[in-house]
């Protein structure tokens, strides 16, 4: 290992790398000193053994504080990967199953259309429920119960199973309620006592309140007047009534930055942790489930989480083509098209989720990679930008993967 002490405009890069992944290395670094990187962390593990581990920058521009080996921030959609874990883990203990009406388990949700939604469809982005048609509450996110009942009432936008669309925020509390109605157990505390705790990781959906001096401000995205808008984008500043919009914008006030949200255990969005703890969850899906005595779900589990199981050339909220397995992003190549920062190139097998701002963490098992990287200031772009995608085309070049042109990285 290679120990790292290098000096850039925010401050310095720390941590250790394998040789042969040196160019990781020379493109965090450009992410700071050329595409606007002000702290953040990279983790990746082949086998479940680390081969790179940096972080550095600035935690909090305003109070100086610089990033260090153990400063969190809040991951956003890469949550949603944990979640997508846990009820796996329930399927293959055998209280979820895929095709079951979600009503077997949760009665109260089967009315108003909703009657014949099973869990996969919950899991794929189809059930139809990407949003809500009339206003949160002010504070309704940090409020389970009265988020769980607002589902109930609501009504899907389309016809559960026929078409898919990105359950932005939603989908903490359709896949979560799942989880906590088989487990018995809230979403947190499942994910903390079966997940984070067997694998020793900083990763929380609940944040205790002694973690929050280490967690890292977010730095939201601006766009300049005159930038180039994704569809996405437009939709929010012109549609108000749209499925984009309403996702978004109808949060009852949530604000990123308020650690009582992050006390909340918002699966769609509201999780903590660094590239470290996101790594380290994704390395037993890259190894068939299994890593040192842990075991978080079988091989055979591994491949179905790995497959596609919704596509569409138009996602009805991102409004993108999009790729889906059961509750993970899959490779999805819109190069092609007119605003960049809409892709997710990654290896055929490989499956994770990104997360607002460009964090990403996934597993791969055709080369048992699991990699991850987390920031503070949001990048534009509803995938992953080019500070998330140098990384992970560097990775991916170091393990030997010869081209990206097909859509993904192939050998």
């Amino acid at each position: 290992m290679i120990d790292v002490n290098e000096k850039v405009i925010n401050g310095e890069i720390n941590g250790y790398y394998e040789p042969k992944f040196e160019q990781v290395l020379k493109e965090f670094i450009q992410n700071f000193q050329q595409r606007d990187e002000v702290g953040a962390s990279i983790c990746i593990k082949i086998e479940g053994e680390t081969v790179v581990d940096l972080w550095g920058g600035q935690a909090d521009p305003k109070k100086n504080k610089p990033w260090d080996k153990d400063t969190v921030s809040i991951i956003f959609s890469c949550t949603k990967a944990a979640v997508a874990l846990c009820a796996h883990m329930l399927i293959d203990q055998g209280k979820l199953e895929l095709n079951t009406p979600v009503t077997d388990y949760w009665p109260e949700f089967g009315k108003n259309g909703k009657e014949n939604i099973t869990v996969a469809m919950m899991l794929n982005h189809s059930a139809g429920l990407p949003a809500f048609r009339e206003p949160i509450k002010k504070g309704g996110f940090a409020d389970w119960d009265y988020m769980v009942h607002r589902l109930e009432e609501e009504a899907p936008f389309w016809e559960p199973g026929t078409r898919n669309g990105y359950h932005m925020i939603s989908f903490g509390w359709t896949v979560g309620e799942l989880i906590r109605r088989a487990s018995g157990q809230s979403l947190g505390t499942f994910f903390k006592e079966n997940v984070a705790d067997p694998l020793e990781l900083d990763y929380w959906i609940g944040l205790p309140e002694e973690i929050e001096p280490r967690v890292a401000p977010i730095m939201l995205s601006k766009y300049v007047i005159g930038d180039p808008l994704p569809e996405f984008m437009q939709a929010l500043l012109t549609k108000p009534e749209s499925i984009s919009s309403l996702s978004l914008m109808n949060t009852g006030r949530f604000m990123v930055n308020d650690l009582r949200y992050s006390a909340a255990e918002i699966g769609g969005a509201g999780g903590v942790s660094n590239a470290r703890g996101i790594a380290g969850m994704f390395a037993p899906l890259a190894c068939d489930g299994s890593l040192n005595g842990v075991k978080l779900v079988s091989k055979d589990t591994i491949t179905r989480m790995s497959q596609v199981s919704m596509a569409t050339q138009q996602d009805l909220t991102l409004l993108i083509p999009s790729r889906f397995a059961l509750g993970f992003m899959k490779a999805v190549d819109n190069r092609h098209r007119s605003y960049e920062n809409e892709s997710l190139i990654i290896g055929e097998k490989a499956f994770g989720h990104a997360g607002a701002g460009g964090s990403l963490g996934f597993a791969d098992p055709e080369c048992r990679l699991s990699f991850a990287y987390t920031m503070n200031r949001q990048g534009h772009g509803i995938m992953i930008n080019h500070r998330g995608q140098s990384l992970v085309d560097a990775c991916y070049q170091a393990l030997g993967y010869r081209s990206d042109k097909g859509g993904i990285w192939a050998y």
